[in-house]
């Protein structure tokens, strides 16, 4: 026996209900699926997008350092450029100095080849009259500076040989002058100074000695009180102007010959009032050594004529011949 059909069961609306139940469960599995499908490939592409940007900044990153790398290099080539540049501007600017050095030789020996070519100035005499200019520059500082009269004497000479080799009738005055001014040379004798220092050699090696000095005032007679009374009382002068005693005597003969050498030191350096002062202190001890006598006069002239010697000589026509010979030179140019 059949069993009696639900109506509603066995409808279409209520068959169809649960189809459309699970297809919308179905849709919405699959917009799960999508959506979670598409936020996976948005999250490898993000990660992938991060890598890049780090590789992209790491990338930068070491592109600044090779650049700053770079730049540090290029300005250490630059400073150094900077110093070579400035070696060369120096060393430019010596060989500039050196250069210009050069062209003034140069010019400066042209100028002299030019004058030795010269036919108004010839080239032998101009070094002729060249090496007699030398030779009196040199004879005239041989005597004024180092009193030098001998030496004088000889450059003089050489110059009067080497002028009689110029036979230009222009500087006839010029060997005559030359010969007065030699000949007045040689009138000179000794040197003042040579001349002083030799009498007061002379001067020092007479004087006595304190033992032999001392023999000579025992060998004196004395007067009778003396012999009488010497042995009880011993005399001396008020003013004790004369020294008597051996002691005495032997420190004053010391104390001249003191003052003797300081004026010979004096007038080999050409010190007129170190020695004048020298030979007055002298005269001192001369007046203590012995009493008013003719030969303490003696002496003491002695003394005063080598104090009024000169040291150094007197030449008035002395330089005559150079400032005419260069004077000569001056209007020929």
């Amino acid at each position: 026996m059949n069993d009696p059909i639900d109506p509603v069961s066995t409808s279409p609306s209520t068959a169809a209900a649960p189809r459309r139940g699970s297809s919308a469960w179905l849709w919405l599995l699959l917009a799960l699926l999508v959506a979670a499908g598409g936020g996976w490939f948005g999250w490898r592409e993000w990660q992938q997008r991060e890598v890049r940007e780090r590789e992209q900044a790491a990338d930068g990153a070491q592109r600044l350092e090779a650049l700053e790398q770079r730049v540090d290099t290029l300005r250490t080539n630059q400073d150094a450029q900077n110093r070579r540049i400035v070696q060369a501007d120096s060393t430019n600017r010596v060989l500039r100095d050196e250069l210009h050095g050069i062209g003034q030789r140069a010019a400066l020996i042209e100028d002299s080849v030019s004058k030795l070519a010269d036919p108004n100035r010839h080239g032998a005499q101009a070094m002729r009259l060249d090496e007699t200019e030398l030779l009196l520059t040199l004879g005239q500082q041989r005597l004024q500076i180092a009193g030098d009269l001998e030496g004088a004497r000889r450059a003089y000479i050489l110059a009067g040989g080497v002028l009689d080799g110029i036979d230009d009738p222009a500087y006839l005055s010029l060997r005559q002058t030359l010969l007065q001014e030699t000949a007045a040379l040689k009138e000179l004798g000794i040197e003042p100074r040579m001349q002083a220092m030799a009498k007061l050699d002379a001067l020092a090696q007479g004087l006595s000695l304190p033992e032999d000095t001392a023999k000579t005032v025992a060998a004196e007679p004395s007067p009778w009180w003396r012999r009488a009374f010497g042995t009880l009382i011993e005399t001396q002068p008020v003013n004790r102007t004369v020294a008597s005693h051996p002691a005495d005597r032997a420190a004053a003969l010391a104390g001249l010959q003191l003052e003797i050498s300081l004026a010979r030191a004096a007038a080999e350096r050409r010190d007129a009032a170190g020695y004048k002062v020298a030979l007055k202190r002298a005269e001192h001890w001369v007046q203590r050594l012995s009493p008013p006598s003719p030969a303490q006069d003696q002496q003491l002239a002695r003394l005063r004529e080598l104090a009024a010697m000169p040291l150094s000589l007197t030449v008035p026509t002395l330089g005559t011949t150079l400032q005419q010979l260069r004077q000569l030179r001056t209007a020929a140019h």
